[in-house]
């Protein structure tokens, strides 16, 4: 399976994104798919996490009530739509996605949960 994000770019504070991930196959009836992201100099970090099925979604601290996960099935595509944007949001964005569901929902934010991860897309907040 491969993953392949996109939507990144230089913007301004305040500014919106909207990121995608579009996978090659349509494999992930029972799993999840999630955005991390990764500043300079620190760790990876959990954004969001949507499971696939249902719908269900988990956001990170941050970022609750500026983004917004989504997925489009048909498409095997999953967005991070975001708005009100900070210059700490300034990072690469990676997408990663598993197969399977996992029996407790804090797992999701954990980035050794998932098999498959994109190249990352750049994400650029100017203050």
């Amino acid at each position: 399976v491969q993953l392949q994000a996109s939507g990144g770019g230089l913007v301004q504070a305040g500014d919106s994104l909207r990121l995608s991930c579009a996978a090659s196959e349509r494999t992930f009836s029972s799993g999840a798919m999630a955005w991390f992201r990764q500043a300079p100099g620190k760790d990876r970090e959990f954004v969001s996490a949507i499971r696939w099925s249902a719908g269900s979604t988990y956001y990170a601290d941050s970022v609750k009530g500026r983004f917004t996960i989504s997925r489009d099935k048909a498409q095997n595509t999953m967005y991070l739509q975001m708005n009100s944007l900070k210059a700490e949001d300034t990072a690469v964005y990676y997408c990663a996605a598993r197969l399977s569901a996992l029996a407790g929902s804090w797992y999701y934010s954990e980035p050794q949960r998932y098999t498959y991860w994109g190249q990352g897309t750049v994400v650029t907040v100017s203050s």
